[in-house]
């Protein structure tokens, strides 16, 4: 009798045992974690690794780096990546509900980071600026931890301030005035970059949580003010925008624009599939920052267009997987988790847009890296951090889809 109401119940439509099996079979296709995005994290750092030897490597034909290895910037960088990837699956065990509640302070124990650079005998400063605190063995550089954590701390500021964020004084103001105060750190760093890349962080998640707009127009168009007239206010900044205007004059282009211009030369040389990997001519101690700031016009110059397509499209894919997975927290009431993804997608991307604008032209210079794929420890480190806090986000977006607990 049991034999016969099995078989029976196989032709049933509502059958509870097929639909249970159905249910299974489709909970099995859905991945632990994003496997894309850790497999385009590994691709944008491995590259980068292989053009920071080929920007590097005749590096120690100059005096300055007499004493290096045509392999230093290239050991070191790989151990950069090895650590942050042991960092990266550290944090991924972390919840976000952690980072929630944390995220005052880390802001905070940044602000003084941010200080001590600034204290004499603490900073260490390179071509001018002092944005690094040295520890021997490597250089921290607090303004790279102020980017995420500003993104952890607008999104909970956000979420706490929820029914305010349409008033000025309670919602906007005290969320401005610590953006305020992070600025004004770094412009006596100077680092005016990074300081517009927290502007857009902070700005961009206060306006996806909610905020009011005519305050956000009104505040929008007050930056621009303030990032003219610290222009004005600053020969030198001034000096360097008229340079980036004509970098072909002869004057600009031996002095303020001379980055710019061996950089367009650089893309220019590499046309449709470049010079070939290695064959750079600019590295060749033409190109300053060649390993750092200015490592896609390397790229651009020994893989051509096609190579700086290929690295445009994969920024692209983790901005917009970002924004995916952002929505995807916030239709589950994750309202902080959603905005740190969008948080973490706009400090890639507006990063990642400002130096490619630098190298081609598009805007004028500033000292920024080109993300997990330019020479640095701290840029490499934290880029990974965020990435890893994004994939965690992800990882319990899956776990209660699936009607698990966090």
């Amino acid at each position: 009798m049991k034999q016969a109401i099995l078989s029976f119940s196989k032709w049933l439509p509502f059958s509870a045992e097929p639909a249970a099996a159905s249910h299974l079979a489709k909970r099995s296709k859905m991945m632990e974690y994003d496997q894309p995005l850790v497999w385009v994290t590994l691709i944008l750092m491995l590259f980068g690794m292989v053009m920071v030897y080929s920007a590097s490597i005749s590096l120690p034909d100059s005096p300055k780096y007499a004493n290096y290895k045509n392999t230093h910037f290239l050991m070191r960088q790989t151990m950069f990546v090895m650590v942050s990837l042991i960092a990266g699956l550290f944090v991924f065990r972390i919840r976000i509900s952690t980072w929630q509640k944390i995220a005052p302070y880390l802001f905070v124990a940044t602000l003084i980071l941010l200080v001590a650079v600034l204290v004499p005998g603490l900073g260490k400063g390179v071509n001018g600026a002092k944005r690094w605190l040295s520890f021997k063995v490597f250089n921290l550089q607090p303004s790279e931890l102020m980017k995420l954590f500003v993104v952890l701390y607008a999104a909970d500021y956000t979420v706490r301030k929820q029914e305010y964020m349409h008033k000025l004084t309670k919602g906007f103001l005290p969320m401005a005035a610590a953006v305020g105060v992070v600025g004004l750190l770094l412009l006596l760093e100077p680092d005016l970059g990074a300081f517009g890349v927290i502007v857009c962080i902070a700005m961009g998640i206060l306006f996806l949580g909610g905020v009011n707009g005519i305050w956000f127009g009104g505040i929008a168009a007050t930056l621009v003010g303030i990032f003219s007239l610290v222009i004005l206010l600053s020969p030198w900044r001034r000096e360097r925008i008229f340079a980036y205007l004509n970098p072909w004059q002869e004057e600009n282009a031996l002095g303020k624009a001379y980055q710019l211009s061996h950089s367009l030369i650089a893309f220019g040389r590499g046309e449709l599939f470049g010079v070939g990997l290695g064959a750079s001519v600019e590295k060749l101690h033409y190109l300053p920052e060649a390993h750092t700031d200015f490592l896609l016009a390397v790229i651009g110059e020994e893989l051509g267009f096609v190579g700086v397509l290929a690295v445009i499209l994969l920024f692209y894919w983790i901005l917009k997987r970002a924004f995916e997975i952002g929505r995807q927290a916030i239709a589950l009431d994750l309202t902080f988790a959603g905005l740190t993804a969008k948080g973490i997608g706009i400090w890639i991307g507006v990063q990642a847009f400002i130096n490619m604008g630098v190298n081609l032209g598009l805007l004028p210079t500033k000292g920024l890296t080109l993300p997990l794929m330019s020479y640095g420890g701290s840029g490499v480190l934290i880029n990974c951090v965020g990435l890893a806090i994004l994939l965690r986000i992800d990882y319990e977006n899956r776990i209660l889809m699936r009607g698990g607990r966090i």
